[in-house]
């Protein structure tokens, strides 16, 4: 078809779908930077071209119904607040009270309740409301925008119809540099023509960045309608971080998001499983009432309430305030109270340290008033809550209802009422509950082993206490490493040495390494003055650092030094706590700066908290490998949030061992506490000054960015910590490191890594690039590493070797002779994808 008869199918068209033009300019070549400037491209066919002319005035509505998972809880404990908006927030989106920093950060006990299914509460009401069915019925300003015949320029109508077939055409870098070209003519009516021209055809991408390149122009004026009706398609899509910086621009412009806003962006946030979108959803649904003083839809609520019960593994129970905020807001609104509503708010208060009974028994009773019998949860919560306490009475009224039910009686119902009994020292009756849970379930539960070994140790049977565990080793159930902790520990209170040691060393071969049971078996050892063997069992754990020492371990050794008067020792043990800044008990100084003046030895001052070279190149490649730092609003003090992999086993190891080498910069809810020896899968820092040029270098505008001289930094240590952290080995023993940043920070990297004679190719994935070492060229990447690599993590980690399968999940699909999801040079930030 030549250029006259496409002209005139284009008049005939245009007459059916829109007012005509003046005069219809169509440009046959493409694409540059200028429409007049010829192309070799071919052009579009004749019907999609003109499509771009139908009337804004009449839009056919085509709305995104979403479908919010079942389980949208995301895998991380979110004691962050803002980790995904460019800008952070004016207002305060907690009045009601987020999850407390410290309860979050606290270790994680060995609560074995939260090792069975029943963590996770189980929703009796499989066809709840879903706020996303409700999105269809919010209102949202209307756009006031020129149509293309209303423009009394040819040459500008031309233009503008140009720019309207080229731009959803481009990827971010391109689609910049044009709309910079045509600066000079384009003003504030043209560049919203095009934003809602894109919005249209459903190039909401495109769109987006247009309305990021208004924003940087001088002539831009803020338009409250344009913002409300990209955030609101941008949360559809479910591009929750361009929808949440729109939000955010809208309250910094002094202006409250309107309902729709609030609205969509909650649903794009419970609809997402990634890291901290549960808390950002609370925040905003707290906001939207507090701020925007409206009131939320029925199926918001119960949404939000839903994702706030689907929190994996317990930590459900944090989000205890949330949940009566919703709870209350329910009330006063005069909406309908489901039954899953009162269940769940039951469940959360059983799951509390401190139990409130009274608001348990004010739910039971608002549930009876409003016809709603109670089902299996409500009993089973019940039974937790007495567990607590030791209510025997409450307890055995509970068994009975959950005997008369239709139901099959839990497993973790029994190990409750063995609670229940032992905290009342009613320890036969523990062992009957035992017994009946076999005759009744026809299986004894993991959980139920652990909790009657616990009672009798606590009760001092240990003849019961060691039968019930010989038995749980022959029945081949996993874990045994907490039987065994509470053995020993046992053991050492009751002075059974020898006992303690015969099970130190059957754990040895039955589990893996852990620091709690080694410290136990420290701590007898020096008990009966076998220093020796002590300072044997110590030196291991500094060497290894799956296990390695603590402040409570070295007080230990130090005691022993100083009782036995080996006061040489003793100085050194003195001199290790130094380098690690651990703390000494206050007994111990005193007898330890009598040693220390003796031997003309100065006590060593404490001095101000400072970064050790290790520590600077560790951080380096951990941040390299995705590690993120917080700053506050005045950018003057900033946190390094260390986060893990909890299904990771290269994870699992790394974590004890960066958790001992910045313990003293660690949040004291980070640190732990007496008793508990697992290390937590999320931790902090300290809010420091001393972080600010790593948070300038790294996170300047809190995203990501590869520093300017990370050529000086990509030392061998850096690229090891780099590989452990952000790195992962495919099945075919190549090579892959993570890495977010620009492009031109990605050719950096690799400048500076073929400077070292290491060859990679590079793949972009989304918002992600990973940086490929492949066939040989990833042995020469191990020799370089290999030193600086955890001995634990080397069979994980080593080229060329066979994949354990949870170290290439995330990578199994990065194919470095395939293009990349985003080639563009030059690409923005914001033209990448929100969930990689």
């Amino acid at each position: 078809m030549d250029v006259q008869q496409m002209m005139v199918a284009a008049n005939k068209a245009q007459c059916f779908v829109s007012p005509p033009l003046s005069t219809l300019i169509i440009t046959i070549n493409t694409p540059s930077l200028n429409p007049n400037t010829p192309s070799k491209t071919p052009m579009r066919t004749s019907l999609s071209f003109l499509r771009l002319f139908r009337p804004l005035s009449r839009p056919q509505t085509v709305l995104f119904r979403p479908l919010i998972p079942r389980y949208a809880a995301p895998r991380f404990s979110p004691f962050f607040s803002r980790h995904f908006s460019v800008s952070s927030a004016p207002f305060s989106a907690s009045a009601v009270g987020f999850v407390d920093e410290k309860e979050r950060e606290e270790e994680e006990r060995w609560d074995f309740s939260n090792n069975e299914t029943e963590a996770k509460f189980v929703f009796e009401d499989n066809d709840g409301v879903f706020a996303d069915n409700d999105m269809k019925h919010l209102v949202a300003p209307e756009i006031e925008v020129k149509e293309l015949d209303e423009l009394p320029e040819q040459w500008r109508r031309s233009k503008l119809a140009w720019l309207c077939k080229e731009l959803p055409a481009h990827k971010a870098g391109t689609l910049v540099r044009i709309l910079n070209a045509q600066r000079k003519w384009l003003k504030q009516e043209d560049a919203t023509y095009l934003a809602v021209h894109c919005m249209r055809i459903r190039e909401n991408e495109t769109g987006f960045r247009v309305y990021k390149w208004m924003m940087q122009q001088h002539w831009y004026r803020f338009d409250f309608a344009l913002a409300t009706k990209l955030a609101d398609y941008m949360g559809k899509e479910r591009k929750f971080t361009k929808c949440r910086e729109i939000f955010d621009d809208i309250i910094n412009q002094g202006r409250v998001p309107s309902e729709s806003t609030f609205h969509i962006l909650i649903v794009a946030y419970l609809s997402t499983p990634v890291q901290g979108c549960l808390d950002e959803a609370c925040g905003i649904y707290n906001r939207m009432i507090q701020l925007g003083g409206y009131q939320p839809r029925l199926s918001l609520h119960n949404s939000l309430f839903r994702a706030l019960l689907n929190r994996p593994g317990g930590s459900s129970k944090y989000y205890l305030k949330q949940a009566e905020f919703i709870f209350h807001n329910l009330e006063t609104c005069g909406l309908e109270i489901q039954k899953e509503i009162y269940t769940g708010l039951i469940w959360l208060h059983s799951y509390q340290d401190t139990v409130d009974k009274e608001r348990i028994k004010l739910l039971r009773k608002m549930m009876r008033e409003s016809g709603m019998e109670e089902g299996k949860e409500v009993l089973i919560s019940i039974l937790r809550a007495c567990s607590k306490d030791g209510d025997v009475e409450e307890a055995e009224r509970t068994w009975i209802k959950l005997l008369g039910s239709n139901d099959s009686i839990p497993s973790q119902a029994f190990v409750y009422k063995m609670e229940v009994y032992s905290k009342v020292g009613e320890i036969t009756k523990s062992l009957e509950v035992f017994r009946e849970m076999k005759k009744c379930l026809g299986y004894t539960s993991i959980a139920s082993y652990h909790k009657i070994i616990e009672v009798l140790c606590e009760s001092e049977q240990m003849d019961l206490a060691e039968s019930f565990m010989k038995e749980l080793i022959e029945s081949g159930m996993k874990p045994l490493m907490p039987s065994y902790i509470k053995l020993t520990d046992t053991y050492l209170r009751l002075n059974y040495h020898d006992k303690l040691e015969s099970t130190f060393l059957e754990c040895l071969e039955k589990c893996r390494p852990n620091r709690t049971i080694y410290s136990i078996y420290l701590s007898s050892l020096v008990k009966v003055g076998n220093l020796g063997k002590a300072e044997e069992i110590f030196n291991h754990m500094g060497k290894n650092v799956t296990i390695g020492v603590n402040a409570k371990s070295c007080n230990t050794i130090l005691y022993g030094y100083l009782s036995s008067g080996d006061n040489s020792k003793a100085e050194k043990i003195y001199d290790l706590m130094c380098q690690k800044k651990f703390e000494i008990e206050s007994p111990l100084m005193e007898k330890l700066e009598s040693v220390l003046r003796s031997s003309r030895k100065e006590v060593k001052k404490p001095v101000s908290l400072k970064l050790s070279k290790e520590q600077r190149e560790i951080l380096m490649g951990l941040l390299l490998g995705g590690l993120r730092i917080d700053s506050d609003e005045e950018r003057k003090n900033h946190m390094i949030r260390f986060e893990f992999n909890p299904s990771s086993i290269p994870h699992s190891i790394l974590k004890r061992h960066i958790h001992d080498q910045y313990h003293e910069w660690l949040h004291p809810s980070s640190k732990l506490t007496a008793g508990n020896g697992d290390i937590p899968h999320k931790f902090n820092t300290i809010s420091h000054s001393y972080f600010g040029f790593y948070a300038d270098q790294f996170w300047p505008k809190g995203q990501p960015v590869i520093p300017k001289l990370i050529h000086r930094w990509l030392s061998p240590i850096v690229l090891a910590y780099w590989y452990m952290y952000g790195g992962y080995r495919t099945s075919a023993g190549d090579i892959l490191l993570k890495l977010k940043g620009s492009s031109e920070g990605v050719k950096k990297v690799v400048k500076a890594l073929k400077s070292k004679s290491l060859n990679c190719r590079v793949k972009r994935k989304g918002r992600v690039f990973w940086i490929g070492f492949l066939r040989t060229d990833s042995m020469w990447f191990w020799k370089l590493v290999e030193p600086y690599v955890l001995d634990d993590l080397k069979a994980f980690l080593k080229a060329g070797s066979e994949t354990a399968d949870d170290c290439a999940v995330e990578s199994r699909d990065i194919n470095f002779d395939s293009a990349s999801d985003s080639d563009e040079k030059g690409s923005s930030d914001y033209s990448e994808d929100d969930n990689p």
